[in-house]
């Protein structure tokens, strides 16, 4: 379905911006612009039957259905009694009934910075609504997880938005999408204590099992910031998780986190069985991207299975300067530069030992980054030859280089 944009503008503008008074609100009636299975599809487009029952009640507000509005917003706030944002409007529909109102949320006579930051959250989700975002299309990145991630989790930090997938035998079938906070000052997260939210591929670690403060909700799974790549671009903090909301507010603000990706404690709870198991896939990008035709990511996906193929083929035949030529000139890893690297490796395979490596469990995300043709390479590597045997988890970071791609980072995940 697409929708109007000028009515797309009109109830923003309705929703944040106009005065509210039983007039007001019918003056912006936009049946003629709605389609006509509008309300019933809010309840299909929203992932759960609190957000559905709130863009339904928005909906109707803008048609001038007051009363059918609150009767709506009553039911949200008797399923969920500590949402704000629901009383908020309740309030200032209960309000314009009565009297004139400047604007969304001056029923309290000011526009403090919690009625500032449940206005941004009425926008976010109500721009999600109004986008109809096709749910088979998939995000703009190379996403191929292994046979033994289940699922995989992609956030849209300008979208306030969390994707969920699941992998069915390689193919990626959207499962929902959740509205969700970031940190207060933002994305790409440099330093300790900058309250922002990092962006790049990340792992969660299973539940943590000790008791937190209330801030946290329903628990916290930890994402493993800082990843190697942001270790090699200097980048600090810690103490990244995806966690819930307090018990005083059943969401937060867009931008209201000290960095973490929060979700609403009943979302969280959906994707628990999912998180615990450790190890899911989590990217973070800003300004989500969608694939139109997923023919080229098929196509990616292939070139880079090439590549690492061919990467894996010189390193078995020991032939040292093959196998370097797949490395960037500007590879690193842990302070290892590509001439300590190319060192190291003429020393060892200098008598060409015979060797056996496998690989298995392999999987490829694209890093979200607006410089960098960029994939993280997953992989479990299994070496056997007379002096070692060692099976290990390993992780590469491949880049595009003179339209090439060339591993930039190696090492241990």
């Amino acid at each position: 379905m697409v929708v109007n944009k000028a009515f797309t503008y009109t109830l923003l503008a309705a929703i944040t911006l106009v005065p509210w008074n039983a007039t007001a609100v019918n003056r912006f009636s936009f049946s003629n612009l709605l389609p006509k299975t509008t309300l019933s599809d809010a309840v299909k487009v929203a992932s759960n039957l609190t957000e559905s029952l709130l863009v339904k009640s928005l909906l109707e507000i803008s048609e001038g259905k007051n009363q059918q509005a609150l009767s709506t917003l009553d039911q949200l706030i008797a399923s969920t009694p500590n949402f704000k944002l629901a009383h908020l409007v309740r309030g200032d529909l209960l309000m314009a009934q009565g009297k004139y109102l400047q604007s969304f949320g001056s029923a309290n006579g000011n526009q403090s910075e919690e009625i500032k930051n449940l206005k941004e959250e009425a926008r976010v989700r109500i721009e999600h609504y109004l986008a109809q975002q096709d749910p088979t299309k998939q995000p703009d990145l190379l996403l191929a997880p292994s046979a033994q991630q289940s699922h995989l989790v992609v956030v849209d930090t300008d979208k306030s938005r969390l994707y969920l997938y699941k992998n069915e035998q390689g193919q990626l079938k959207y499962v929902a999408d959740y509205y969700i906070t970031v940190g207060k000052n933002g994305i790409i997260k440099q330093t300790e204590g900058d309250k922002r939210t990092p962006i790049g591929v990340y792992f969660a670690s299973a539940k943590l099992n000790q008791p937190l403060p209330d801030l946290y909700g329903d628990g916290a799974y930890p994402l493993n910031y800082p990843n190697e790549w942001d270790r090699e671009n200097n980048r600090k903090g810690s103490g990244i998780w995806l966690h819930g909301t307090p018990s005083y507010t059943y969401s937060r603000a867009p931008r209201a986190s000290d960095g973490c990706v929060v979700l609403a404690n009943q979302d969280l709870k959906t994707l628990a069985p999912i998180l615990q198991a450790g190890k899911t896939p989590v990217i973070i990008a800003n300004n989500l991207q969608w694939l139109n035709d997923p023919a080229n990511n098929d196509a990616r996906k292939q070139t880079l299975t090439v590549a690492v193929d061919d990467w894996l083929k010189d390193w078995k035949s020991q032939d040292t300067s093959k196998y370097l030529a797949h490395y960037s000139k500007d590879f690193s890893s842990n302070g290892i530069n590509l001439q300590q690297w190319s060192e190291h490796k003429y020393r060892v395979q200098a008598s060409k030992p015979k060797v056996d490596i496998a690989l298995s469990n392999i999987s490829m995300f694209s890093y979200p980054d607006d410089h960098k043709e960029l994939v993280v390479v997953d992989f479990v590597q299994d070496f056997n030859s007379t002096t070692l045997k060692n099976k290990m988890q390993k992780r590469q970071y491949w880049i595009q280089e003179d339209n090439t791609w060339k591993i930039i980072y190696e090492g241990a995940a």
